[in-house]
């Protein structure tokens, strides 16, 4: 049976697999708009099991606090869709796991939800890796459609991972 995900989407995963084993990184997912995609899309690649350690769907706020310990206050401060949340979210996906690395994607899929400030589309990732710096980026993908922003949403976290990884 072939993947549900797109070919070229599976064959890059499969690329960071061979990576991160190279490398012997274990990696953990928190995710909230893509609700467990990234880690879905990893374990469609056989030996994904050598590489990842856990994923965490973190899609309300309450989860995201009580599961991979984001401040609430920060959740009030800034909004659940925001830099700050993404990396508060990778961060504590790397403190509640054996992963060396973490991606955090959180944002609106759409069609509803959005605001003039947090439109459709507008999705916040960051990737954290052990003693390193963590990275975020912030994706303004339009109102493409859930499933669009879902997926181009695994393609942008798979790219930081696949980066923060580094040959």
């Amino acid at each position: 049976m072939s993947s549900v995900f797109p070919e070229d989407l599976t064959s890059r995963a499969t690329s960071l697999i061979n990576l991160l084993r190279s490398k012997q990184l274990m990696l953990a997912t928190a995710e909230s708009c893509t609700g467990g995609l990234i880690a879905g899309l990893m374990t469609s690649v056989s030996g994904s099991s050598d590489v990842l350690d856990c994923g965490f769907v973190t899609y309300s706020n309450a989860a995201k606090t009580r599961l991979i310990g984001v401040p609430s206050e920060l959740i009030a401060e800034h909004g659940a869709v925001s830099t700050e949340v993404a990396r508060a979210m990778a961060q504590g996906a790397l403190a509640h796991s054996s992963a060396d690395i973490a991606v955090a994607v959180t944002g609106v899929a759409g069609p509803g939800g959005g605001t003039a400030t947090k439109p459709v589309g507008l999705v916040h990732c960051a990737v954290a890796r052990r003693e390193r710096p963590t990275r975020t980026r912030v994706l303004l993908l339009g109102d493409i459609g859930r499933e669009r922003v879902r997926l181009e949403t695994v393609r942008a976290a798979v790219e930081m991972v696949y980066e923060i990884a580094g040959p």
